[in-house]
């Protein structure tokens, strides 16, 4: 089986359906899971909202594809899209596939995708409705790769079970709400030794099975250690250092 980092990824992008401002962090993100190896845009270059985009593309060497508009009220994008996207998959060329698009066109297609076996990471804006998020493997939101730090980041420790219980707007933070510990506490439970400890990678690694767009910086932190830390009415956290070794094993127990 590849490594990870091995993987080879398509990065589809859909580019009437998601900002160009902030592309170097969108494909920071997908490096996180494998080689972009194929990088291609779908849209209408002849439209003057498209003209923003290239300078993206110059610089990180993504392939425009020119899909006219035939009719009104048609995406003939997404067909497109769709189109390349099933020729990739049958050329066996790549492990996985990024869709970038806050469209739910794509759905089915991302279901088609993991049938095959293939890795699927969608990436859109919190706009994206529901079935194209639980359609792929992970979806991750374009608000959360912008680069700025949060405030519980910036604050001290403990303001943070504040901070995550009330977020200010102006961070685009969501609430850590019941039902999202609920959550937690049963993907803990799920995979907990007969003492109720967990391993915290195995969590991380349910809950994003059971909620792919789940992401601690959707709460406002960089990791999913300090999100339950911030939680510690809910939630006992145990570090073992590996000896000899920088390295931290993580358990986390619920209360």
């Amino acid at each position: 089986m590849k490594e990870k980092d091995d993987l080879k990824i398509a990065v589809l992008i859909d580019a009437d359906n998601v900002p160009h401002s902030n592309i170097k962090g969108m494909l920071e993100e997908i490096a996180k899971f494998g080689i972009p190896t194929i990088k291609r845009i779908y849209g209408d270059w002849t439209k003057s909202r498209a003209s923003g985009w290239k300078n993206a593309l110059l610089e990180h060497a993504i392939t425009p594809i020119q899909q006219y508009s035939y009719t009104t009220g048609k995406n003939a994008t997404d067909s497109a899209m769709i189109i390349d996207a099933m020729d990739i998959l049958h050329s066996g060329k790549v492990d996985g596939f990024c869709l970038v698009s806050s469209d739910s066109d794509f759905t089915k297609l991302a279901m088609r995708l993991r049938e095959s076996g293939m890795l699927v990471i969608g990436l859109g804006e919190k706009k994206t409705p529901p079935p194209f998020i639980v359609a792929c493997d992970k979806f991750i939101y374009v608000e959360v790769i912008s680069g700025k730090k949060t405030k519980q980041e910036k604050k001290p420790r403990k303001s943070s079970t504040k901070q995550a219980a009330a977020p200010e707007p102006e961070n685009d933070v969501d609430t850590i709400n019941d039902e999202m510990i609920q959550l937690i506490k049963n993907s803990i439970e799920d995979v907990a030794d007969d003492n109720g400890w967990a391993f915290l990678a195995e969590v991380g690694a349910l809950l994003i099975k059971k909620k792919p767009d789940f992401d601690p910086r959707n709460y406002g932190f960089s990791k999913l250690t300090p999100l339950l830390k911030s939680l510690n009415r809910h939630f006992t956290i145990y570090e073992e250092a590996v000896k000899d070794t920088q390295i931290k094993h993580i358990y986390v127990k619920n209360k």
